[in-house]
């Protein structure tokens, strides 16, 4: 057996101890934030997407020097999950900071929770949030042609149902074919019957209809997607979800991408895009990057 040095090992313990006191904290996502960096990126914070108080959302832009050069970067929409009934756009600074510093454009926006806020209240807020990225996308330095829809657990539901449910975007007079993709992180696509209390409110069970589910939206036409899953998630089963929708899309003969991470849960797969904790698992930056067309940038100046 060949031991570590004492560099290393002291390095692997100093990083346990990192993730200890983080997992730990009463408020992890406040630590995480505390230890990103705030220089790798421009901050435009609480910009209003419409007219209601709670639709705003916070703006990452790379710097300057940050390829690709301003006009040609990526715009991602970035939904947060909470099961419909908490989070919020700050405490998502980790994911904003990640992918700016990579070279893209990243939006974070609030959305109607419940339950003020039930179905489909929230996906008409994302659809909007997603309308005026495309409306603003080139004044924030970003290619119209390259918006994304991303998001994590129910976020994730959003980022598909914009993506997948042409109604949400056409009542704003847009479509999905405006999307240059769509990434999901552990997200639920079809999840009826309902049993979770809080999303029976949120979805107004019994009386949730089937349409409400993004595996029913699949076509031809759909964006191409990225899917990630922690294979082990015994929150969002990654077999009817993330894989059911995989082999829709498939079928649909829309492109799709899957990772499955065995060294992840459903919290750490959104955890592990925070710089201080990357090495917790994945690594899932790259396959985003990738993705986003950002592959050279994050191959130059290293997924750390």
């Amino acid at each position: 057996m060949i031991l570590p040095s004492p560099a290393s090992f002291l390095r692997r313990r100093g990083a346990f101890a990192l993730a200890a006191a983080v997992l730990s904290a009463c408020s992890p996502v406040k630590v995480l934030n505390g230890l990103v960096p705030t220089d790798t990126y421009r901050f435009e914070g609480g910009v209003p997407y419409g007219p209601a108080p709670h639709q705003l959302l916070d703006a990452y832009r790379p710097l300057p020097s940050t390829p690709p050069e301003r006009g040609a970067r990526p715009l991602v929409v970035f939904f947060y999950g909470g099961t419909w009934t908490t989070g919020d756009r700050a405490s998502y600074r980790f994911m904003g900071e990640a992918l700016a510093a990579q070279g893209a454009v990243v939006l974070v926006p609030d959305y109607g929770l419940s339950p003020a806020f039930t179905y489909p209240a929230f996906v008409r807020d994302s659809a909007l949030a997603v309308k005026w990225a495309l409306d603003n996308a080139a004044r924030l330095g970003a290619d119209p042609r390259q918006v994304y829809v991303m998001g994590h657990s129910s976020g994730a539901y959003n980022a598909a149902m914009v993506a997948l449910d042409a109604r949400w975007l056409g009542e704003l007079g847009a479509s999905p074919r405006q999307l240059a993709g769509w990434i999901g992180l552990a997200g639920p696509y079809d999840f009826l019957p309902i049993g979770d209390p809080q999303v029976k409110v949120a979805f107004n069970w019994p009386g949730t209809p089937r349409d409400s589910q993004p595996l029913a939206h699949v076509t031809p036409a759909s964006p191409r997607a990225l899917l990630m899953a922690a294979s082990k998630d015994d929150l969002v089963y990654p077999d009817r979800n993330t894989l059911r929708m995989a082999a829709a899309l498939r079928e649909a003969g829309v492109p799709v991408q899957v990772r499955l991470f065995d060294d992840l849960n459903h919290a750490t797969l959104v955890g592990a895009f925070a710089r201080p904790v990357r090495w917790l698992g994945g690594p899932v930056l790259p396959p985003v990057m990738d993705f986003l067309g950002l592959a050279s940038v994050l191959s130059h100046k290293g997924a750390r």
